[in-house]
């Protein structure tokens, strides 16, 4: 039922979803105070064309789609809304061709068995996506939680009234972490010149980097080229944030070990690569796999 202030949308999906790890990836990376995994779903305070409120994704009980729920002002913006979303939670992939082609691979056979509907979880945003990446080089997806939580707290900015405690902040703007003071926030100082260089870069507007009209070649090289961003961040980026199925973080130390487990002949990227390439067009769902075998295994996220 929608309301002029609620709005919910059905969004349609392929089946097989596996919805239980989409949420568990979401979880493992929320950004403490602005996203929340709870009860079976995803949410999240929002901003759309100038007007606020709550976005809430659960599964349909039956039928094979998602359910938006959208409360506040922005509820107003419901359809236009519908395209992010399901970009966000991968609705448009195809699953058993996915899994059919990556499947013919001994590796990845019993993989795609175990999590068939296994998506490449997308990103509310491309700028806190990239935000995310940058602090978590060289630490775990705890750590790197644990500091984005922090940086919200300095940068970010606290909706007063917020119907859920949980997701009760906004994610800084570019303008704001630009120029906040990172002093004792946990991360090195050449990280954080990286950081705050790069929201100066989309701040200024020379990385539209959420831009849906801007060219993700361009993007890439302009990603590149500033300091402290490597060809792993922007693979990253690119799988998450602009939806490339053949996106591969070859210098991911969890995707690097999991297939010289393999064939210890194969240690680094470069050594990998023509075994990773068979996975063309769909090196990111290769990537997704291997990620969550080990959180499978181990129980907490890895990689990613």
């Amino acid at each position: 039922m929608s309301t002029p202030n609620t709005v919910k949308l059905e969004l349609p999906f392929k089946a097989p979803f596996d919805w239980p790890r989409t949420l568990r990836f979401f979880a493992g990376r929320a950004t403490p105070g602005v996203e929340a995994v709870e009860d079976g779903a995803y949410r999240r305070a929002i901003e759309w064309a100038g007007d606020s409120g709550t976005l809430q994704v659960t599964r349909h009980p039956r039928k094979h789609c998602l359910i938006a729920t959208i409360d506040g002002a922005a509820a107003r913006h419901a359809q236009a809304l519908a395209a992010p979303i399901s970009r966000m939670f991968d609705l448009r992939a195809d699953p058993r061709a996915i899994g059919a082609c990556l499947a013919a691979d001994p590796w990845l056979a019993p993989l795609v068995d175990a999590a068939p509907g296994l998506r490449v979880p997308g990103a509310w945003s491309g700028f806190e996506l990239v935000v995310r990446a940058i602090v978590g080089q060289q630490v775990s997806v705890k750590a790197a939680t644990t500091i984005i939580g922090r940086l919200v707290e300095r940068a970010g900015k606290r909706i007063d009234d917020h119907p859920h405690e949980r997701t009760a902040w906004r994610f800084p703007t570019p303008a704001a972490l630009a120029s906040v003071d990172l002093a004792q926030i946990g991360m090195p100082g050449k990280r954080v010149a990286a950081l705050q260089g790069f929201a100066q870069a989309v701040a200024t507007g020379a990385v539209p980097l959420d831009d849906p009209a801007a060219d993700t070649t361009t993007l890439r090289d302009a990603l590149l080229a500033l300091p402290g961003i490597g060809p792993w961040t922007v693979e990253y980026v690119a799988m998450r944030a602009w939806r490339d199925p053949d996106a591969w973080p070859a210098w991911d130390l969890v995707l690097m070990q999991s297939i010289a487990a393999r064939d210890p002949a194969l240690v680094r990227p470069t050594q990998q690569r023509t075994r990773t390439d068979a996975w063309r067009p769909w090196r990111a769902y290769a990537a997704m796999h291997l990620w969550n075998e080990v959180t499978d295994r181990m129980g907490a996220a890895r990689g990613g």
